[in-house]
């Protein structure tokens, strides 16, 4: 493994520092940049990303909807979901929105790092491959895409014209948090526009 770099996503900026020291002492060859928000990732234009660190509770856009905007920037690099919340159903629910393994952010140092150099060296445990089984099972026969209560009211206002500035307003959120949201809608509907996304939601049912 030579030359790895890796994206570390998390609004905290003492934990970034203490986690880049970690993997920086623990790991050979190994560079880390750092991000506060999802949205100051999407701004910045980084590449050859071996690795994405994500908190799930971020400001703004939080990490659990935003794997698909990680996804649609870095298709290749696999995101594995650092977190305090270590709860059996957010560690489900982090795998099947794309995340290729999770672990908490109570474990210890040489767990953590383990579990670091697992994924850059594309391996998966067990319980991972039965999360990406479950993942293709659950794609294959579910009926609605896979969007969060927030992004399912955006859609929904982006049904009824809204733009932006007026979803902002109307759920009291940035207008940059609101774009990203739009953004995770158009990429799973698998849709190009706004109207696009408004006919597939009523095709789909997803709105009244």
């Amino acid at each position: 493994m030579l030359s790895s770099k890796i994206l570390l996503i998390d609004d905290h900026s003492l934990f970034r520092t203490g986690l880049r020291a970690l993997i920086c002492n623990g790991l050979q060859d190994v560079s880390v940049l750092e991000a506060a928000s999802l949205e100051e990732t999407m701004r910045v234009d980084l590449t050859d990303i071996h690795l994405i660190l994500l908190d799930i509770k971020l400001q703004g856009l939080n990490g659990l909807e935003g794997i698909a905007l990680l996804k649609r920037k870095w298709p290749e690099t696999p995101v594995l979901v650092l977190s305090a919340d270590d709860a059996p159903e957010t560690a489900q629910l982090a795998r099947e929105r794309g995340a290729r393994s999770f672990i908490s952010k109570g474990d210890t140092a040489d767990n953590i790092l383990a579990a670091i150099l697992s994924v850059l060296r594309g391996e998966a445990d067990d319980a991972e491959m039965s999360a990406q089984q479950m993942q293709e099972k659950t794609r294959a026969n579910a009926a609605k895409p896979l969007l969060t209560p927030r992004q399912y009211e955006v859609l929904d206002l982006v049904c009824q014209g809204l733009s932006n500035k007026l979803i902002a307003r109307r759920l009291d959120l940035s207008e940059n948090t609101v774009r990203c949201h739009v953004q995770v809608v158009l990429t799973t509907l698998q849709v190009s526009n706004r109207s696009e996304a408004a006919f597939a939601a009523r095709r789909k049912g997803l709105v009244n």
